[in-house]
């Protein structure tokens, strides 16, 4: 039995414990099974642990669920990803309630190098489906992964496109890996796992699509991609809250306009009228914001005796190995804090070694 994966499921399942106490707590004790060894006394100076909470750790003493679910993820070939270890999804981890256990099936490559969340609402109409069918057609030159939730609708409609195209898609589930919810889409799953996709979760087995969790889904799926678009929504539903997520991440927040009175359009109409999603026709205001064909023209006549800093230079090497990346592919490469990265991002730029792009990217000068 892997003991220390045992430590950190156990942790996510003690009352009164979420995604950011459990980092405080893993950050403040020095591990995961650390937390499980200190005091109630030395637990309740940990940033957010008080008394009750402190109890609850040092009461927690039945291991029986986290081992079976231990159990259950390797005989059903599950990959838990720990939100520090290297393959754990680079822009999820950069949101501050990422989780801090991702169950995963299919592709190993979480952090892919463009990836965006197309979502809307359960009754799309033609209009929407027309217009998800000619976006990822026009997608498939860009080697894009396109993430959604797996739901009836824009969702489903949305991974079968990419199926259709060959372009990888992802679904982030609200429930346990031992089901799929509607179970009517479980070919899907299965579909987009054998063809470079992956389907996602943080939640154990048998947890069930209880209403209360697909918010915390939608927060996953802002997370892990460099935009959101929301093709068709009623004036309230799912969609506007991954927009508003995606919104407090710093993600790019896209709608579909249409008519005025249309219910399934009021959604993304308020999201474009209160300047919360900029307005998406077609593949090319995507391109044009997320910056994926722009080319600089560089100068030729390269800048001599510019003295680099050894951080300002480990960034101008990685962005010309990489020809561009962003600031969250910058900052797990770099194991820079986001302060520091940002110091350095400025100081070469003024120095005229990089040059930032639209959709907090950059890439070198020479």
């Amino acid at each position: 039995m892997d003991k220390d994966l045992v430590y950190k499921i156990a942790l996510t399942q003690i009352p009164g414990i979420g995604s950011v106490l459990a980092k405080n707590l893993i950050g403040y004790c020095g591990g995961v099974s650390q937390i499980f060894e200190k005091n109630s006394s030395f637990l309740q100076k940990a940033p957010g642990i008080g008394k009750i909470i402190a109890n609850n750790i040092k009461s927690f003493n039945d291991f029986s669920a986290a081992e079976a679910e231990v159990a259950f993820v390797k005989k059903n070939n599950i990959k838990p990803v720990f939100f520090l270890d290297k393959d754990y999804p680079v822009r999820l981890r950069n949101i501050p309630d990422c989780p801090i256990i991702l169950y995963t099936r299919g592709t190993e490559n979480l952090s892919p190098e463009k990836c965006i969340a197309i979502v809307g609402t359960r009754k799309m109409t033609e209009y929407g489906k027309q217009f998800v069918n000619k976006l990822i057609e026009d997608l498939i030159p860009y080697n894009v992964t396109v993430v959604s939730g797996l739901a009836y609708g824009v969702d489903v409609w949305a991974h079968k496109q990419c199926l259709k195209y060959g372009v990888d898609t992802f679904g982030e589930v609200a429930h346990g890996m031992d089901r799929i919810y509607p179970a009517i889409h479980s070919n899907i799953a299965s579909e987009m796992i054998s063809k470079n996709g992956a389907i996602l979760t943080e939640f154990t087995s048998g947890t069930k699509p209880e209403r209360e969790n697909f918010p915390m889904r939608n927060r996953i799926v802002a997370g892990l991609v460099d935009a959101v678009i929301v093709v068709e929504s009623a004036a309230k539903g799912g969609s506007l809250i991954t927009a508003e997520l995606a919104n407090q991440y710093n993600r790019d927040v896209l709608a579909v306009p249409g008519n005025i009175g249309e219910k399934y359009s009021a959604g993304c109409n308020y999201l474009i009228k209160n300047h919360k999603a900029n307005v998406i026709e077609g593949v090319t205001d995507l391109v044009k914001l997320l910056n994926w064909d722009v080319k600089i023209e560089k100068n030729n006549q390269r800048q001599l005796f510019v003295e680099l800093s050894d951080d300002e230079q480990l960034l101008v090497d990685m962005l010309r190995e990489s020809k561009e990346l962003g600031v969250d592919q910058l900052m797990a490469n770099s194991g820079f804090s986001s302060s520091k990265l940002a110091m350095t991002l400025l100081e070469s730029e003024m120095k005229n070694c990089i040059t930032s792009l639209p959709g907090k990217r950059y890439q070198t000068v020479f």
